[in-house]
């Protein structure tokens, strides 16, 4: 199964394209609190900054709260050295959805550390993604910067943080999200002083990053002041169950993880998950989040009234959206690899609607069942009900809230499994499956065209075979990336199927059972 990418990108225009290009020995940048030393590839002649600390460490008492400011840091600080992941959270594993009392496996803790709040440049990078692959294919007309934020019950998911009223009485909710806002608001300051532009911030996930784009996309109602980006991309956006902060379903969570790190009898619940161990904190992260539903994630973001004041079904359906304009893009079989294959001979699309979202109903189960009935055998029906209920569709929903400003793509070079598109952003860390130049520069190429100008019809790269991309708006019009049986590339527009179409309607009306 492949993870949900915790990985969110901002892609700056360049003030100049003069800013892009680096000096012989990357200079000193001071913003603020500290002074920074950058490197510079002698390949490339990219600087790069790694480790620049946005906040302060949110540990000890101010574990569980809002991002602060970072300390001052005396000298200059040498920015060549990828800082440490932050604890990551898994997948559900089990077969129903919930199961609490299931019994859990003990795994050993990854050698990620909670102090973990920090920016990397190329003007960025990632420690799994090379920035610097953007700024090549945009022939130095960006700057990249990619962000690290708190996971798991540390931060609610893959993204954000520990819920419940105590939590929302004496921490924050949806840290992760404040930790990634408080970033693009210490970008919207420094920028510059890395050559980039305030005003042209475009925010990009994949995967689980994606599903962050979407957050800040409806955050603060649509309404953030000032603006902290123009424009979003998102690949595979990722929308699970988005429930009120103090719901049954972040109630029970918070006590689950009372209750395994020995804090249950204590008279200040939270003061006592505050004091504890950090590596008791993370085995409760890791059995709390296995003990989900197979290929969901169990800490997830939820409702809190202030930054995500509804349900974003409901924020995307009123156009309570920032930015200007989004490029959408899923891949064709999102859902595979979250589904439990070895059920192939057992499972039934009405029962496993059910499971993944427990609180649909048999009626609707059974809806379901009808809609996805032509898709295929039980598993494959199984398998689109993952992948575009909580991928394919939530990117429509997005599509549909900038209706004059807005474009889709399908990856669907084989197999078309989630995941399987990164690669032909980041060449450099991994090969891409179809390793065909004019098919990549087509592709890859189209996410900085958008980023740089908003519309993924103005090349950067006059080699693109792209035809001419329509809005989405025209005709439920798309682009298809895909490569056809003898090896050549296959990018032509299309119109979204009709009965794709039907299905992410019948979601959309049952979003405040699915609790999206």
């Amino acid at each position: 199964m492949r993870a949900a990418l915790p990985l969110l990108v901002l892609v700056l225009a360049l003030l100049s394209c003069a800013a892009a290009q680096a000096p012989a020995q990357a200079p000193v940048v001071d913003v603020g609190n500290a002074q920074y030393q950058g490197t510079v590839s002698p390949q490339t002649n990219i600087s790069t900054y790694l480790g620049i600390r946005y906040a302060a460490a949110p540990v000890g008492g101010l574990r569980f709260r809002a991002p602060q400011s970072p300390p001052a840091l005396p000298g200059v600080q040498r920015a060549a050295t990828a800082p440490p992941r932050c604890l990551q959270a898994p997948f559900g594993e089990l077969p129903t959805n919930p199961n609490p009392e299931s019994p859990l496996r003990a795994r050993a803790v990854q050698p990620d550390q909670e102090d973990c709040l920090f920016l990397k440049y190329i003007g960025g990078g990632a420690a799994s993604y090379d920035g610097g692959d953007l700024i090549v294919r945009a022939k130095n007309g960006v700057v990249v910067v990619t962000i690290q934020y708190r996971l798991g019950i540390f931060g609610n998911a893959h993204h954000r943080f520990l819920a419940g009223a105590r939590v929302k009485a004496d921490g924050a909710l949806n840290a992760g999200l404040l930790d990634q806002e408080f970033a693009l608001k210490w970008v919207q300051q420094h920028i510059s002083k890395f050559g980039g532009d305030p005003q042209r911030v475009t925010i990009w996930g994949e995967s689980a990053g994606a599903g962050s784009v979407l957050q800040h996309v409806v955050a603060r109602n649509g309404r953030t002041r000032p603006p902290l980006f123009r424009a979003a991309i998102s690949s595979s956006s990722f929308l699970p169950s988005q429930h009120p902060f103090d719901g049954a379903v972040p109630e029970r969570i918070f006590s689950q993880v009372v209750s395994q790190t020995g804090c249950g009898g204590a008279a200040d619940a939270l003061a006592c998950l505050r004091a504890a161990d950090v590596s008791r904190l993370q085995a409760a992260n890791v059995q709390v989040n296995r003990a989900g539903f197979y290929g969901t994630l169990v800490t997830v973001p939820v409702v809190d009234g202030d930054f995500i004041t509804q349900r974003p079904t409901v924020a995307l359906r009123q156009r309570r959206v920032n930015g200007e304009a989004l490029l959408a893009v899923t891949n064709t079989h999102e859902g595979n690899g979250f589904v439990n294959q070895s059920t192939a001979g057992t499972v039934t699309a009405a029962d496993y609607a059910l499971r993944l979202f427990p609180d649909l109903g048999t009626a609707n189960a059974a809806a379901a069942a009808r809609l996805y009935a032509p898709v295929g055998a039980p598993i494959d029906q199984a398998n689109a009900i993952m992948g575009e209920s909580i991928f394919v569709c939530p990117s429509y929903f997005m599509l549909n809230a900038f209706p004059a400003a807005s474009y889709k793509g399908e990856f669907a070079v084989p197999n078309g499994s989630h995941g399987e598109d990164v690669a032909f952003y980041f060449p450099s860390v991994r090969s891409p499956t179809f390793n065909n130049t004019p098919f990549i520069i087509s592709f890859a190429g189209a996410f900085m065209d958008f980023a740089t100008s908003l519309d993924p019809n103005r090349r950067i790269d006059s080699r693109s075979i792209t035809p001419l991309w329509a809005p989405h708006c025209v005709a439920h019009s798309e682009m298809l990336f895909n490569r056809t049986s003898d090896g050549r590339p296959d990018i032509r527009a299309i119109a979204t199927p009709p009965p794709l179409l039907q299905r992410c309607a019948f979601w959309e009306s049952v979003a405040h059972l699915t609790a999206q």
